[in-house]
């Protein structure tokens, strides 16, 4: 899934989030209301409960991502190494490295081809 299709889904449950919301707080409102002619014990709480439920919908779709930062000690020297595409053999910029799942991937700008970046035995 691209990031632009992603952005767009994230922004259609945002919005149906909002109205869900508003629709909540409506009927919320009409049951306390309501309460004050009849059955007050029962029209309370379904109010309550449309509130509560309105408010966690509400969390849900304002909460903000978590960033993750990933620290690595390493002992000794590193030095780095070429990437190298295993189709084609052309270079891969370091740049261009994107960690999936916690999986480094990269693409070839030349071939197009997407692997996996590993690190090869010292031995």
């Amino acid at each position: 899934m691209c990031a632009a299709t992603s952005h767009i889904t994230v922004k259609i449950i945002t919005l149906l989030g909002a109205i869900a919301v508003a629709v909540l707080f409506f009927f919320g409102l009409i049951f306390a209301i309501a309460a004050s002619v009849e059955a007050p014990v029962t029209r309370l709480t379904v109010s309550l409960m449309l509130f509560l439920v309105g408010f966690a919908i509400a969390y849900y779709i304002t909460r903000k991502p978590k960033t993750v930062i990933q620290r690595l000690e390493v002992s000794g020297q590193m030095k780095a190494a070429a990437i190298k595409c295993p189709n084609c053999s052309a270079s891969v910029d370091a740049n261009q490295i994107k960690i999936v799942s916690g999986v480094p991937y990269a693409t070839c700008p030349y071939c197009g081809n997407t692997f996996e970046v590993t690190e090869e035995p010292k031995w």
